[in-house]
């Protein structure tokens, strides 16, 4: 027995710990694939070789199985060529790889170099929910990419495309197509475009390129949109265009909800509708294609064209368009302005806080310190209603404390009419009449002939009709009652040059179209006071039943005598019921004393 040195026991010693060492290290390491593992491996019920088929090929028949690097293949027969590692199936062919891809056809090329598969005729490829169709489909295992360029279809759950070309990535679930591509969606929505991304996983459709969505009555015409199949949503970019039966809107993105019919517009937005000729701009607006409503707002700007060749266009801080009788002939739209509202129209031009306008009467009501200008004229009012008819003013109502104002050549003078209720007609854009209820007032400066001024008159009334032809005031009527002032020009008292309220707002009018978003209002001294309206006197109807004196009976003793009474007691119901119809005038009506009606009488 040989006895180890101290110094050999060291050496011995570190070697073991480092033989030990590597053992535990390469113990942890991933197994390596030897060049046995590439190879194909191949089983069958009958095998051989003939040249005359194929020259270095091995023949495969029945059940015939094959194997490569996680791939598994089977199908009724195969040429096997172990040089090139590489084999070719026929007949009932089915690859599949781990548990989720499956691929189908009539005949497959397979290359184990470059782990490339071809399947021709009647190809199917099932991938989790996805299923592809095409007739010559190429698989490349190491992209996990599978390919087509004879036209495919692919169908998942409720959703089908087909394209020309088309590719779909097994490891992320994705797919793209190109050229003649179709998407429909529970065979109600379809998109139609020249390429498009698809996700399997969340069912999302990118579009890029001319691309349009077809769903029911409604087209949405886009360039890079999304669009999923899942809840029929749409996010669209580059300037999509959304039409619905005559209507349609733009905008640099806009935001689709199938289900609700609602969309939501951003940037640079136009709403369009063609049948009622009017129009809505803007930076954000949405529109409910189920209700036929639109909200327009930041720089809202409305256009209605629908009274022929002049537009009348409206801005305010907020636009809203209503539609009504949508499935009749009686179809008509209202539209609502809130706030700082300026409008402008070549014969009439107006400022509110707050308007509204129908096409049913093409009436337009201007509502909180409005004003309203036609040529050299300014009218003032707490509500005016404009009503117009083909394209020019038909007449205007103006609703407690109106005031109209003229501007005469000599820029100086205003003829003035005032009271708690105005109408004036138009005839040919001109004003032609004008009516006043309640508290009326005339300042009026009649033009000579050689057009200058030299008096002034001054009417009350409690009502006044003027009539005007070729603006100029032709007659004038007050009643009853009027008190009439003449003055030489320059001496009326102040009070009667200028009625209360009286201001020109000449800086506030829109100059043109392009004059509307800049807000220029009513300074606090101008604007009208809230004027306090008396409510009448209640009323009641009295009980007359008890002031009726009933008629009496006849008596029933001898004929004549009976006749004779019957005629006495016809006379006394005759005049007692007189004098119950005398009392029934004379105290039908009672007025009720309340407090809240003590100031009205």
């Amino acid at each position: 027995m040989r006895i180890l040195k101290p110094k050999h026991k060291f050496i011995w010693a570190g070697t073991a710990f480092f033989m030990l060492f590597l053992a535990q290290m390469y113990a942890f390491q991933p197994a390596r694939k030897t060049t046995e593992d590439k190879r194909i491996h191949f089983t069958s019920e009958r095998l051989y070789h003939d040249i005359s088929i194929s020259r270095d090929g091995d023949i495969l028949i029945g059940n015939v199985r094959i194997t490569h690097d996680g791939m598994i293949l089977t199908c009724d027969s195969a040429v096997v060529y172990e040089n090139s590692n590489s084999f070719l199936a026929y007949g009932r062919v089915h690859m599949t790889q781990g548990d989720s891809l499956s691929l189908k056809g009539d005949s497959l090329y397979y290359d184990g170099t470059q782990e490339f598969a071809q399947v021709f005729d009647n190809v199917e490829m099932q991938h989790g929910t996805m299923t592809l169709y095409t007739d010559i489909l190429n698989y490349e295992r190491r992209e996990n990419r599978g390919f087509y360029d004879t036209g495919g279809k692919i169908i998942d759950q409720k959703t089908q495309l087909t394209s020309q070309d088309g590719e779909y990535f097994t490891k992320t679930k994705t797919a793209l197509f190109h050229y003649n591509v179709l998407l429909t969606n529970d065979s109600k929505d379809s998109l139609i475009t020249d390429t498009l991304h698809y996700d399997v996983s969340n069912k999302m459709a990118h579009a890029t390129g001319p691309s349009n969505i077809l769903s029911g009555k409604s087209r949405i015409y886009t360039e890079d949109g999304y669009y999923s199949t899942a809840d029929g949503k749409a996010r669209l970019y580059n300037r999509p265009e959304l039409f619905n039966q005559g209507r349609k809107i733009t905008g640099d993105s806009i935001f689709y909800d199938k289900e609700t019919q609602k969309s939501h517009a951003f940037g640079n937005i136009v709403f369009t509708d063609e049948k009622n000729k009017m129009m809505l701009t803007g930076h954000y607006g949405w529109y409910d294609q189920k209700e036929g409503k639109a909200l327009c707002t930041d720089s809202a700007l409305a256009k209605d064209y629908s009274q022929g060749d002049d537009t009348l266009y409206v801005h305010a801080d907020t636009l809203r368009m209503e539609s009504f009788h949508l499935k009749t002939d009686s179809v008509y739209r209202n539209l609502l302005g809130y706030f700082h509202v300026r409008a402008y129209k070549s014969d009439i031009q107006m400022v509110c806080d707050s308007l509204s306008y129908t096409s049913k009467d093409s009436c337009m009501r201007l509502y909180k310190d409005p004003i309203a200008w036609s040529e050299n004229r300014q009218i003032l009012g707490e509500v005016i209603s404009v009503y117009l008819c083909d394209s020019t003013i038909d007449s205007i109502y103006v609703d407690q404390q109106a005031l109209m104002i003229e501007q005469l050549p000599d820029t100086t003078l205003f003829d003035q009419v005032a009271g708690n209720l105005m109408r004036a007609y138009f005839s040919n854009g001109d004003i032609n009449q004008c009516w006043v209820d309640g508290n009326g007032c005339v300042i009026n400066h009649p033009m000579e002939k050689d057009s200058t001024f030299l008096y002034s008159n001054y009417i009350e009334a409690a009502k006044l009709r003027t009539y005007i032809e070729k603006r100029k005031l032709q007659r004038l009527v007050g009643f009853p009652s009027p008190q009439c002032s003449t003055y030489p020009l320059g001496q009326a008292p102040p009070e009667r040059t200028r009625l209360p309220g009286f201001a020109w707002f000449g800086d506030i009018r829109p100059r043109d179209k392009y004059d509307l978003f800049e807000w220029r209002g009513k300074s606090d001294a101008n604007k009208l006071k809230a004027m306090p309206r008396r409510r009448a006197p209640m009323q009641t109807l009295k009980r007359l039943a008890d002031k009726i004196v009933p008629a009496p009976e006849p008596t029933t003793t001898e004929a004549d005598k009976a006749n004779e009474e019957a005629k006495a007691d016809s006379a006394n119901t005759e005049g007692q019921g007189k004098n119950a119809g005398e009392n029934t005038t004379g105290g039908e009506l009672e007025e009720r004393s309340t407090e809240n009606d003590s100031d009205g009488q």
